[in-house]
């Protein structure tokens, strides 16, 4: 939910979708996020919709969110009728989703089911930051419904740490992986952030290792990007701190995927390992691989059948829409055959199972024998008809694809 959306245009107060959508309801598979827009403090890197109570003003509460995402299900309902198919996979996002109780979390999931229809082996996850969760709290949450959790670990050094604002002790990630097992979760995730100013090499091993000891069966690791008006790059700005190095960065995905990888975690996205095909996020997979979607609550994007459309960004007027039984939709875009071939190729091109030939245009197809000439994509897989990037063509993914797509 980073950064602003494009202007769009209007989206009806009724939530309908154009035709070209609802033509395609049904024809992918349908998943639901529900932003959590609540943090109890702002980390300096962090420039998602989120509010600490101070910022949120009045008409909107943590008190009363479970009804608001209640209420706009209940809209998703009728906008639908019944014509997306079940409920494939749930996430909760954030902010910090588990600031919430986790009855209001299980009120939420249980009127997804309600109004839209849960799949039977649906992937629920939330995201948590670790200083939010107890075991009472992971059983009620797993009892409840939930299958996956995914845990902000970013870092098991202190100072770096404290660069980024995390309020959590180390050791606490790890404690809450045990607990989740304890509760019953099959899958459990950590989140890990790499490129912090002042981090080290052996830092970046100290933090996966005490991830990978923790026995997640999926980790993600993001280089930090520096965000225009957050207050890490106010810092950097001034001198305080040195901007994150791009060698430096790709000297330090090489050491998580040569370390996760001989623990037995697989890369299968650019940024993401898992123990299984099990073990992978399905959510995200449904993203990746040109899925509809709906999303609930503040600067919420959502994407069904070729039109993407985005809500109001503060709560308060998140709130007000609903309350008076509007949508919160603020705006819209309807994406030409054009845009989508080339989001569908952007997608895969970060899969390990890599990007059909099919997808290409002619020049498409030439980049992608010079990909393979200069060592950035698998021969073999390109005889095979799709383009895989090799290690080397991961660190230089967001140049390889430019290239795919042109």
């Amino acid at each position: 939910m980073a950064g602003q959306p494009p202007e769009g245009e209007p989206a009806p107060a009724d939530g309908s979708l154009p035709e070209s959508a609802v033509a395609r309801l049904g024809s992918a598979p349908f998943g639901v996020y529900v932003h959590v827009p609540f943090c109890l403090t702002r980390c300096g890197y962090c420039d998602f919709n989120t509010y600490t109570a101070t910022e949120l003003g009045s008409g909107a509460s943590r008190e009363s969110y479970a009804a608001l995402a209640i209420g706009e299900l209940k809209l998703a309902a009728k906008v639908l009728a019944g014509r997306a198919g079940p409920v494939r996979t749930v996430f909760f996002g954030g902010g910090t989703p588990t600031l919430l109780p986790p009855g209001d979390l299980v009120a939420i999931l249980r009127a997804i089911d309600t109004e839209v229809g849960l799949a039977r082996d649906v992937e629920v996850t939330t995201e948590a930051n670790p200083e939010t969760v107890d075991q009472p709290v992971l059983a009620a949450l797993r009892a409840g419904g939930f299958t996956r959790i995914s845990l902000g670990m970013q870092s098991a050094v202190p100072h770096v740490l404290a660069v980024l604002d995390r309020v959590h002790q180390p050791g606490r990630p790890e404690q809450c992986v045990s607990w989740a097992r304890s509760a019953g979760f099959g899958h459990v995730s950590l989140d890990l952030i790499y490129g912090t100013p002042g981090e080290t090499d052996a830092d970046w091993q100290t933090s996966l290792d005490r991830a990978l000891g923790a026995g997640p069966d999926h980790i993600s690791a993001y280089s930090l990007i520096v965000e225009e008006g957050t207050r890490l790059a106010a810092r950097i700005r001034r001198g305080e701190l040195p901007m994150p190095d791009d060698d430096v960065l790709a000297d330090r995905y090489l050491i998580a995927d040569e370390r996760l990888s001989s623990a037995g975690l697989r890369w299968y996205e650019v940024s993401n390992w898992a123990a299984s095909g099990d073990a992978r996020c399905r959510h995200n997979e449904l993203y990746w691989t040109g899925g509809d979607w709906w999303g609930i609550g503040p600067g919420a994007h959502s994407h069904v059948g070729g039109t993407r459309w985005w809500n109001v960004r503060h709560p308060a007027a998140y709130a007000q829409r609903v309350s008076a039984g509007l949508s919160p939709a603020e705006a819209r875009e309807v994406l030409t055959d054009g845009e989508r071939d080339t989001e569908r190729i952007m997608l895969a091109s970060r899969l390990a199972a890599g990007c059909p030939v099919a997808y290409l245009t002619p020049a498409g197809r030439a980049a992608a024998r010079t990909a393979v000439e200069d060592g950035l994509a698998s021969r073999a897989a390109l005889a095979q008809g799709a383009v895989r990037l090799t290690q080397r063509g991961r660190l230089l993914a967001d140049a390889v694809i430019r290239n795919l797509t042109d």
